[in-house]
């Protein structure tokens, strides 16, 4: 009498490294999947009719519905986003400025942080916004 091994378990030697690998890739684009760091606060900008897209991301300044500022993800008082801005801009740094603001933020507010930013040398600032209708 001729016993022959079974079929299932050849195929599962074959298909064991191909899970393993599958599972180490699974696990290695879970950590490094982290490709760029999130906002440090939560805003939404305002809807705008224009979708063209900026072409530089030099400085990003954040402002927030209550008035909270962050400087390229690190969140600072007014008085000294603008300090920092102004030694930039001091030791001859060519600066493109791009602002995003809460769609809830009040006008006057966005308007008078513009204005200190007119008045410490920014010639070119660009807003922010999300297409909308």
């Amino acid at each position: 009498m001729r016993l022959s091994r079974p079929k299932a378990r050849r195929d599962e030697e074959r298909i064991l490294p191909l899970i393993n690998i599958v599972f180490l890739l699974l696990i290695f684009f879970m950590i490094a999947g982290r490709l760029s760091a999130g906002d440090p606060f939560q805003v939404t900008p305002p809807n705008s009719m224009s979708e063209a897209m900026p072409q530089s991301r030099d400085v990003m300044i954040l402002m927030g519905a209550e008035g909270q500022f962050a400087l390229d993800g690190a969140v600072m008082p007014k008085d000294a986003v603008l300090e920092r801005l102004e030694r930039q801009i001091a030791d001859g740094t060519d600066l493109a400025l791009h602002l995003k603001t809460d769609g809830a933020a009040s006008a006057q507010l966005v308007v008078d942080f513009m204005a200190e930013l007119r008045k410490a040398g920014f010639q070119e600032l660009t807003l922010l916004t999300v297409p909308g209708g």
